[in-house]
């Protein structure tokens, strides 16, 4: 076979589930959102349905925790993380490394609802961390972890850790550590090392693993509605239930195009911010 039927032949499946997984339900999505049915019945086209969203505070400000607490999370992963990337890609031995690395893969492996769930067993009143505080004395009742923003925060965080270390550790391990023993050799401190030399060689892989982690959860379901219950809405929750609950299809569609549109925007704000380009973070 040639090199052009080669790559038709490689090529032609990745565009047909990038039509029809993404492209198509999108857009879709998008033709929906414009959508308003009328008292008598009929369809008409207009942007009531986006409308909905600024006219109504429980919305965007719903939204707006949402992203604060995406953006978070994306934080904490990077700084719970990045000293776990750098020691497995630069101090341990590589035959550790790797067996380290696979152990990263268990959270994955499981799933996310069993995840959530045997968190669900950690946090609650009587659960492992509470009873083990009480026995050892440092509180006398239960203290209030579960359904709280706390405990969802804990839930996303776990979820998304992976798509942080592992970018991060792909930059790592490209690096040539004689750039650090020179710096050594010339008197520089390890923070002047660290913040002149690590942290500039791994913004790719930082920016790349917080666009992941940050789309990841913004857009999650799961964690938010069971870890946090009712007190910690998400914007998620309130597509679902427009879609699921009230049966509202159509401002269904805009909630959803909306949380695509601004989560985006975000993340070009933030590669604008931090100085990377789109396409030299996806190298």
């Amino acid at each position: 076979m040639s090199k052009r039927g080669t790559f038709y032949l490689l090529i032609v499946p990745v565009i047909l589930w990038l039509a029809v997984l993404i492209v198509i339900p999108h857009m879709d999505m998008m033709y929906r959102s414009f959508r308003l049915e009328t008292d008598d019945g009929a369809m008409v086209y207009s942007l009531s349905n986006y409308l909905v969203f600024f006219q109504d505070q429980i919305y965007w400000l719903t939204f707006v925790k949402t992203a604060v607490y995406s953006i978070g999370v994306t934080v904490l992963a990077f700084i719970v993380t990045f000293p776990v990337a750098f020691y497995l890609t630069k101090v341990v031995k590589v035959s550790y490394s790797s067996f380290m690395t696979l152990l990263l893969l268990i959270p994955i492996w499981i799933g996310e609802l069993v995840t959530v769930y045997g968190w669900m067993i950690l946090l609650r009143d009587n659960g492992v961390i509470n009873t083990f505080l009480m026995n050892i004395g440092l509180i006398d009742s239960p203290i209030e972890m579960l359904f709280t923003n706390f405990s969802m925060t804990i839930g996303l965080l776990y979820m998304s850790m992976l798509f942080m270390i592992i970018p991060m550790m792909s930059a790592l391990d490209s690096m040539d550590d004689s750039l650090i023993e020179a710096a050594s050799d010339l008197g520089a401190s390890k923070w002047t090392i660290f913040r002149q030399i690590v942290i500039p060689y791994t913004t790719p892989g930082i920016t790349s693993g917080g666009i992941i982690v940050f789309m990841l959860v913004i857009g999650d379901y799961v964690a938010p509605n069971i870890l946090g219950g009712k007190s910690s809405l998400w914007f998620t929750e309130q597509i679902y239930n427009k879609f699921l609950e009230s049966f509202n299809w159509n401002e269904g569609a805009a909630f959803g195009f909306l949380l695509l549109v601004l989560s985006s925007t975000i993340v070009w704000v933030a590669l604008k911010l931090s100085g990377q380009k789109l396409e030299k973070v996806g190298s």
